[in-house]
């Protein structure tokens, strides 16, 4: 894709002195632009094709599967936020940043409890095949034509709020949210997020209805739910559960803190938004998002946090409200790790604290480490990998004067890099030629 990026900040990049750092960044960093980015252009009028409209559209793979996730696309693309300025080119980085956003609101319209989506009719791109379709039982089902795959992960609804409110930031541009259905979108997420509030059991005892169940025959656990696809039983806490992890594995206790720390964070930078919009939908959207943000706040203070024998009060990764936990952390994004990345969490408060000296050691049951390279992992990819993606996350959150340890995790990274100049997914913490996606 061809851009028209900030030059001022570009140079600034170039002033990397260490040589080797320099080569990873310039390999790494245009490498969304470079490989991902499928295709860029405009809205068919009426949804048809035909005439088109003035609006952005970008399909944005997660790399080696020709399908689009709305946390992946968002993520690959705000790295990018630093070179956004306003721009109408359709050959900006602005257009890019309003492509994703628009895609993503169409795209959560046709199912908000979807996380991976087939191209865009525009783009005449083929449509991608899931071999597991026929082995999974989605409820509400959905269209295998528009949508690639269906795990309920709240992160998902949380990074298509997280680009709006970020590109709205930078570039005070109104267009994306009054020009085309962004305010509908909104409904449609709160609607959908709210029927995954509700306690499993009813008042009286009664098995209560859920928005979305998901069964799968599968010899991974992490692929399917328990209890015919509603997961293990959780009681209402203000919070949002969450059939999936940002890393497409099943959560153990629906209530994922990283997940509705990022939705309630990003829920609120949202409302901003919407509160500049006008008409009695956008008033009552806007309080609904405020006081749903301020809940699941609330519900992560008073069940979110758990009493460890050796760090004290500190953030559990998954709670259900019955009091149980399960105290990890896992690299992918949103992370217990990334609370202050993301602005949820002071870097400097003592439960973030905590909770980042536990994430960070042996007391994490996917903390890896060996003598290659020590770092957090998942089950995605299994024990005895850790993803390069937790330490620079490490290094962002680090509250180090002396930077130690950015200097640190930077070399350790650059020491994964197998010669290939890229950084890879996972890296085995005792074979540095053992890794995951080259990129």
């Amino acid at each position: 894709m061809t851009t028209t990026p900030n030059f001022a900040t570009m140079n600034r990049f170039q002033r990397i002195a260490d040589p080797d750092l320099f080569r990873l960044f310039e390999n790494a960093y245009p490498n969304t632009l470079d490989t991902a980015v499928l295709w860029t252009g405009f809205a068919w009028k009426n949804g048809t094709s035909g005439d088109i409209t003035d609006e952005d559209l970008a399909f944005v793979i997660t790399g080696d599967i020709n399908a689009m996730w709305l946390r992946d696309s968002a993520n690959q693309i705000l790295s990018y936020l630093p070179l956004l300025e306003p721009s109408d080119s359709p050959k900006s980085i602005a257009a890019l940043f309003r492509g994703i956003i628009n895609l993503h609101s169409r795209y959560i319209k046709i199912t908000p409890y979807c996380h991976a989506f087939q191209p865009p009719p525009e783009s005449n791109i083929p449509i991608g095949t899931n071999y597991a379709y026929h082995r999974n039982v989605v409820k509400p089902p959905y269209d295998a034509k528009k949508t690639f795959d269906c795990k309920w992960e709240l992160d998902s609804l949380a990074s298509f709020l997280q680009i709006s409110s970020e590109y709205y930031n930078v570039t005070g541009d109104m267009g994306p949210f009054t020009k085309y259905r962004w305010v509908e979108t909104v409904g449609v997420i709160l609607d959908a997020v709210e029927a995954m509030r509700t306690a499993t059991y009813t008042p009286d005892g009664h098995i209560a209805p859920s928005g979305y169940t998901m069964t799968g025959q599968t010899n991974r656990a992490t692929e399917t739910t328990s209890n015919d696809g509603l997961g293990n039983p959780i009681k209402y806490t203000g919070m949002i559960r969450s059939t999936f992890r940002p890393s497409d594995d099943a959560t153990i206790h629906q209530f994922l803190i990283p997940s509705n720390m990022m939705f309630a964070r990003y829920l609120e930078a949202a409302s901003s938004i919407m509160s500049l919009i006008k008409g009695q939908e956008a008033i009552n959207l806007n309080t609904r998002m405020r006081l749903m943000a301020s809940e699941i706040r609330a519900g992560i203070q008073k069940y979110g946090i758990v009493h460890h024998s050796l760090f004290g009060p500190m953030f559990a990764y998954e709670v259900d409200g019955y009091s149980s936990q399960n105290l990890m952390d896992d690299a992918n994004l949103p992370s217990l790790l990334s609370a202050a990345m993301i602005g949820y969490a002071n870097a400097r408060d003592e439960v973030y604290l905590n909770t980042r000296l536990f994430v960070l050691s042996q007391e994490n049951p996917y903390w890896m480490h060996g003598n290659v390279y020590r770092g957090v992992g998942g089950p995605h990819v299994g024990p005895g990998k850790a993803w390069p993606l937790a330490g620079i996350v490490r290094a962002m959150t680090t509250q180090d004067a002396t930077g130690d340890e950015v200097r640190e995790e930077i070399q350790a990274i650059l020491n994964t890099t197998d010669g290939l100049g890229l950084v890879h997914e996972g890296i085995n913490v005792w074979d540095a030629k053992d890794w995951t996606r080259h990129w």
